[in-house]
């Protein structure tokens, strides 16, 4: 209905792009199609903040053309507008760009990175209270952080894209996954934020808003576990190091996919939220010594990206920082 209301409006369909990944003789294609109008003077999707981002009407089972290479591939959309297909095509490794168009809107193009066969270590990291605080699950403020502010006001979680930057220049190649219970709405607001604070460049999965056919509120925690268990077959000889916090589920769902994967377990880093942070979030999670997995996995804590990286040393996942590393952070 508000989608038939929204074409009679004049408003048009268009794509807003998600950065892909793939690999050897295929890629995984993330877009989304809503409703907007196509007046130049307003504001793009991908630069729509806050609330607003909830409000935008999607287009359900829109058929959405992909130029890949100079080949073209029609994919479907769901009922969110949400696209997430795999792609049949051999592209060399590295970052690709790729062509997206529905119904003749004006094409947009995005991000697509192909991970080397030889590539041996990856990156899993969660963004909320782990590269950015928000203090999630608190209702009241988890509404505000999500429906009103944009990535202005939030504020990056000290020295985690330095330790993400480093990780991703000493192990060149190495694909880097956001992994969120975040919604698709927000995936602009994530982008610029995480290119304001100089992240690494990465593809975020994310979750459709809204109900499923069996509950109210979809499972983050089911979310995360199947995309962890998806990287592991689609790159079977990487080894991933897991970063998450404290606050939610991570150490869980990371002790899991260990027990399950340890061959696709480098690592796991967690950083421990401020007191403050945990009773916002509802409190910690940390294990007791009992559950922590055994196997060599090494496992670290620390409240910060720098506390992490030094435990990382140690665990022989970093290098130690040069003299003119050190002095430059300094």
């Amino acid at each position: 209905m508000r989608e038939r209301n929204g074409r009679r409006r004049g408003l048009q369909p268009v794509v807003i792009p998600y950065s892909g990944y793939g690999g050897p003789g295929w890629i995984r294609v993330l877009c989304r199609v809503v409703l907007t109008r196509t007046d130049s003077r307003r504001a793009t999707p991908a630069s729509i903040r806050g609330w607003r981002s909830f409000v935008s009407i999607p287009v359900a089972d829109s058929v959405v053309t992909v130029t890949i290479g100079g080949q073209e591939f029609t994919m479907q959309a769901d009922r969110g507008g949400v696209v997430d297909a795999d792609a049949t095509i051999d592209l060399e490794p590295g970052v690709r760009t790729i062509t997206l168009q529905v119904e003749g809107s004006d094409p947009v193009t995005a991000r697509i990175f192909v991970v080397d066969p030889d590539a041996r270590l990856g990156i899993v990291s969660d963004i909320d209270d782990t590269v950015m605080v928000t203090a999630l699950p608190r209702p009241f403020l988890a509404a505000w952080n999500t429906f009103v502010l944009d990535e202005h006001a939030r504020r990056p979680v000290p020295g985690m894209a330095v330790l993400l930057e480093r990780l991703t220049r000493e192990h060149e190649g190495a694909p880097v996954i956001y992994l969120s219970t975040g919604a698709w709405n927000v995936a602009p607001t994530l982008d610029r934020f995480m290119s304001r604070h100089l992240y690494p460049a990465g593809t975020m999965l994310l979750t459709d808003w809204g109900p499923t056919h069996d509950r109210l509120f979809r499972s983050g925690r089911d979310h995360k576990r199947a995309s962890l268990a998806r990287l592991a077959r689609e790159f079977p000889s990487i080894r991933w190091v897991l970063i998450g916090d404290d606050g939610q589920h991570d150490e869980a769902i990371y002790r899991e996919f260990a027990a399950e994967h340890p061959e696709n377990v480098a690592g796991v880093a967690i950083r421990q939220l401020s007191t403050p942070e945990a009773v916002l979030a509802g409190g910690r999670s940390h294990l007791d010594e009992a559950e922590r997995p055994s196997g060599g996995i090494p496992w670290v804590w620390a409240p910060d990206g720098a506390g992490l990286a030094e435990q990382l040393i140690e665990a022989g996942l970093l290098s130690p920082p040069d003299d003119g590393e050190t002095g430059a952070r300094e």
